[in-house]
């Protein structure tokens, strides 16, 4: 039975949108063929998830100027062949693709750097580069209570192999952020873990922004920042970091022509310095539950 008959039906019409698939979930790790589902029978039924309203999100192609994926897999993606069938049917297609550093502890889920290296080499084979925005993204810093004797740690390492590859194959933009201290997080883990997230001083994390910009521009990547107003304002007036907007309608109709409003998203963490375009979000936290089990994701179900 569809989750949609059982709740109350608020149905707006649409000029031609991005749709974000998706914030709340790997869709193209995990989900792809019930994203499948709903493009084929032209809507999907969302559920917010805050109040558990639902509403149904027109999906025809003629409604859709765009779809921005976010992923830290693609592989089931690109050997599904998804992304073909979907061009196929006349969509459009934008890819964040995070891609940290050697850290299993905090992304046990995900395949090695290496593998994930592969996966982007052939997203820009597949697609133009300038569709893809790699994400290194949280930068965490932790320390573990039960080895007292080791320094704090932070997942920096690779980020210099990473970036020299990305640019090598012709991705222009990174996005990164610092991690967010959820108390849901927290929750998670002391259950589980005897790590512990810390927060840097300010000074910190200019410093390591700077480090950061000054080898991506070396190499003719842009860093950007998603969600972190103090920090921008703080940066010193020469340097060329620039706020993220994940959601870029002027990339996408400089990629893919026609028009979009370039109206603010106000359900997004504005006040914090996000910068996205208005968009609709299609996945669910509830419903399509991320088995990534990230650490440090406020996404995240797993204990």
């Amino acid at each position: 039975m569809s989750i949609f008959k059982r709740g109350i039906t608020a149905v707006a019409t649409q000029a031609p949108m991005v749709l974000s698939a998706s914030r709340r979930t790997d869709i193209p790790a995990f989900f792809m063929p019930w994203f499948m589902q709903g493009i084929a029978r032209g809507f999907f039924e969302v559920e917010n998830p805050y109040n558990r309203r639902l509403f149904r999100v027109d999906v025809r192609p003629d409604r859709v100027h765009s779809i921005v994926f976010w992923s830290k897999n693609y592989a089931p993606f690109l050997e599904g062949g998804f992304d073909r069938r979907l061009q196929e049917r006349g969509y459009n297609l934008f890819f964040h693709y995070t891609l940290n550093g050697r850290q299993p502890l905090l992304e046990p889920g995900v395949p090695p750097v290496a593998d994930r290296l592969e996966q982007l080499a052939r997203l820009c084979r597949r697609h133009d580069p300038r569709a893809i925005t790699w994400r290194f993204d949280p930068i965490c810093h932790f320390s573990d209570s039960a080895a007292p004797h080791k320094p704090p740690q932070n997942n920096l390492a690779g980020f210099a192999e990473i970036a020299q590859r990305a640019a090598a194959l012709g991705v222009r933009r990174c996005v990164t952020s610092f991690y967010d201290d959820y108390a849901k997080v927290r929750r998670r883990v002391r259950r589980g873990t005897s790590l512990g997230f810390s927060d840097p001083p300010l000074a910190r994390k200019i410093a390591i922004l700077n480090r950061m910009e000054s080898f991506l521009g070396k190499i003719g990547v842009t860093l950007y920042t998603c969600c972190e107003k103090t920090l921008m304002d703080n940066l010193p007036a020469t340097c060329s970091i620039q706020k993220s907007a994940c959601i870029p309608h002027d990339i996408l109709v400089e990629l893919f022509g026609g028009a979009l409003p370039g109206t603010a998203d106000r359900g997004q963490r504005r006040q914090l310095g996000c910068g996205c375009r208005i968009s609709r979000d299609i996945g669910s936290y509830r419903h399509q539950p991320c088995r990534h089990n990230c650490l440090y994701c406020y996404a995240s179900p797993a204990p």
